[in-house]
């Protein structure tokens, strides 16, 4: 790089590029030298905000604030919304305790791009703990941003704070994707916060009528039990996990209710250990409820066949109920569970399962179907 400045003494570039490879490589730190060469980097272009940020940076780096103030300053002056700069300033904002300053900086690094988004609300929580103040002064109100924010707060186990912009992305009515909630049901799910899960459910019925709320027409608490809508693989509707030795597909011949049964095949190379179909239902504690649901198989082998189950969705090993094991062919049959709920359980999950054999000839073939589940509480 010294090299190059002989060869090209009035190219800005370089003086800008060996000051910071001292300032990251240098066997000692000397923050004049850099502050010389980042000044002699704008001296000889003193249009470009990158090199005024730097200059900012390195009088930070020398202890000499309003300087850095002033570089930073004229920095953003030449280019207000560059993440680059936003996040150089931010940085010294926060570093100075100027959080409100900060915090909007970081919000312009936000719409710009360019740094991680992960990145810039860690910076941000170190500048203030409260969380509502950073979802009003930094995230932008849109979409993926918003999303961004409220995952990484449920990511972090910080429900409270992504509970906020949840709300705020509801009140905001932003456009969405269904899907992009999952994340945060899951998280909801696996808090334990089950008030807020039905509410946030319901929100989406609102929102998505033609998707989650014709699901709940019934009033039966089992959603989308004869599979006449898509499975939507999150939230409080059908889940399916791919596992080898299983697949799963819409079969819509010889349905019992509607046009439309769900098909397991059993491909007859697995002991397979079954449960990836399944949802998430929300209960009352200490209550009776009655479940029912259609099943039809074609020459299932093994000992261990498919069966419904019903468990707390908190502890696998509490079985609340289950119906037999159905093995080889047989036509549409109901099968019905009755069951009461323990007094601390408000979720379970009801699953089309297969427990794997014990026996020497365990793996299973054959084919299975499911239609017309529905869950009641008794009155």
């Amino acid at each position: 790089m010294q090299t190059a400045i002989r060869w090209d003494p009035r190219n800005a570039q370089y003086y800008d590029a060996l000051a910071t490879m001292r300032h990251f490589y240098a066997d000692t730190d000397n923050p004049d030298e850099q502050v010389e060469l980042y000044e002699r980097a704008v001296s000889l272009s003193p249009q470009n905000a990158l090199y005024w940020a730097d200059l900012g940076t390195a009088f930070d780096w020398a202890g000499n604030r309003s300087e850095a103030l002033r570089a930073f300053e004229c920095s953003r002056e030449l280019f207000p919304d560059s993440p680059d700069v936003n996040w150089k300033l931010a940085n010294f904002y926060v570093r100075s305790g100027k959080t409100l300053e900060g915090l909007h900086a970081l919000r312009k690094v936000l719409a710009g791009g360019g740094v991680a988004q992960q990145d810039v609300f860690t910076l941000a929580e170190r500048a203030i703990e409260d969380k509502k103040t950073i979802l009003e002064e930094m995230v932008p109100p849109e979409t993926p941003t918003l999303f961004a924010y409220l995952n990484y707060q449920a990511s972090g186990g910080d429900m409270p704070a992504a509970e906020q912009a949840w709300t705020k992305l509801l009140a905001l009515k932003l456009p969405f994707e269904l899907p992009e909630s999952f994340f945060y049901l899951d998280a909801l799910i696996q808090k334990r916060q089950t008030e807020q899960l039905a509410e946030a459910w319901s929100a989406l019925g609102e929102r998505f009528p033609e998707k989650v709320g014709s699901l709940r027409v019934t009033s039966s608490l089992v959603t989308n039990g004869s599979f006449e809508s898509d499975i939507l693989n999150g939230g409080l509707d059908w889940r399916v996990v791919p596992i080898e030795g299983a697949a799963i597909r819409i079969d819509s011949r010889d349905a019992v209710d509607g046009a439309r049964a769900v098909r397991i095949e059993f491909d007859g190379t697995q002991n397979v250990d079954y449960g990836h179909l399944f949802q998430y239902v929300l209960v009352r504690p200490n209550t009776r409820y009655r479940f029912s649901g259609y099943m039809r198989t074609d020459a299932i082998t093994t000992d261990s066949g498919p069966r419904f189950q019903i468990l707390d969705a908190y502890d696998s090993g509490k079985m609340l109920a289950a119906t037999e094991s159905a093995i080889g062919t047989s036509g549409w049959t109901e099968q019905r569970l009755e069951f009461r709920t323990p007094l601390n359980t408000r979720l379970i999950v009801v699953r089309v399962a297969r427990p794997a054999s014990t026996k020497f000839d365990n793996k299973i073939r054959g084919t299975m179907w499911v239609d017309k589940l529905s869950l009641r509480a008794e009155e």
